[in-house]
């Protein structure tokens, strides 16, 4: 148990990642693999996609923490789809006792309208809502013993999380500035993290290096990198003849023509080479300085047996 905990420190843990990368499973991962034991975590997505229902093919996520899976120990995740809007009445009832009245608004369309206007105050309410989960006591012990956000891509991370200097732009004063600037304190402390998941892939690993470096520039700590769905190394010889191609298909009872050993020789040559670009994208991200986990593909797509595997390895890394 506290093997787990001491590589896994954070409370919240943001993973980011460019879209494609498999963010929201590793996310819903993370979520599972930190609950096992008794403990509970909160997996939240802020960007309305309803991915962690479909993930979990359940109905879409209302505003409203539920419960999604139970996890072995007695442990159990909840999900939370934050949404702008009710953030924004909840916010309004709060610091303002606008209960009835902000709902009022809502019907005029006045909502929409400030949040489109000020598109820092809707990252404020989303981080908000996730700090106060984070924080969040009951009966004098915490809510949750871990929050995970699947939060906004790479290319939007930093200003996503900067939400100090959003919210400059929108008041020097106020609840809004006061909750801003307790949100950056939470993500620039220990007790945050933000993992960046990639595959090896050139683009991926170059928007993980840009925001590896925005990050560190706004003092944010980053955890892990994650690489997901990668594969063993099915050749490990820098060369192989088409002799022990041969060779090989005829051990294994297959054909030996020259067109097949040709075809094979091609096949080879071209897997070698992308093996190459991999480790070399592999030693970029080395350079960070930061710890690399690296999760299998999962042939058979992302299912709960899928999900289970893969917070198995994130938590034995």
């Amino acid at each position: 148990m506290g093997e787990r905990v001491s590589r896994w420190p954070a409370r919240l843990h943001v993973v980011t990642g460019k879209g494609g990368t498999g963010k929201t499973s590793v996310a819903a991962a993370l979520a599972l693999g930190l609950a096992a034991g008794g403990k509970r975590t909160l997996l939240v997505e802020v960007e309305g996609r309803q991915g962690i229902a479909q993930l979990f093919e359940t109905e879409p996520l209302p505003y409203k923490e539920l419960r999604i899976a139970k996890v072995a120990g007695g442990g159990e995740v909840r999900a939370l789809a934050v949404d702008p809007e009710e953030a924004l009445l909840e916010y309004l009832d709060m610091f303002y006792h606008l209960g009835a009245a902000g709902r009022a608004l809502r019907k005029v369309g006045a909502i929409d309208f400030a949040t489109t206007i000020a598109p820092g105050l809707r990252d404020v309410l989303l981080t908000g809502k996730v700090k106060e989960a984070t924080t969040r006591s009951q009966d004098g012990k915490r809510a949750y013993d871990a929050v995970v956000l699947d939060a906004p891509p790479t290319g939007r991370i930093g200003r996503f999380l900067n939400v100090t200097a959003e919210t400059a732009k929108l008041a020097k004063v106020g609840p809004i500035k006061t909750q801003s600037d307790s949100v950056a304190a939470l993500l620039r402390s220990p007790i945050s993290s933000v993992h960046v998941v990639t595959l090896l892939e050139e683009m991926p690993v170059q928007e993980t290096l840009d925001a590896v470096a925005e990050l560190k520039a706004l003092r944010i700590p980053v955890g892990r990198i994650i690489l997901n769905a990668t594969r063993p190394a099915l050749v490990t010889a820098g060369r192989v003849t088409k002799a022990e191609l041969k060779r090989g298909l005829a051990e294994a009872g297959l054909p030996t023509d020259a067109a097949t050993v040709t075809g094979l020789a091609t096949e080879v040559k071209d897997y070698l080479t992308r093996q190459e670009l991999e480790e070399t994208l592999r030693a970029e991200l080395t350079e960070t300085g930061l710890p690399l986990v690296e999760l299998p593909l999962l042939p058979r797509g992302v299912d709960q047996a899928g999900l289970d595997e893969l917070a198995a390895a994130l938590m034995r890394a």
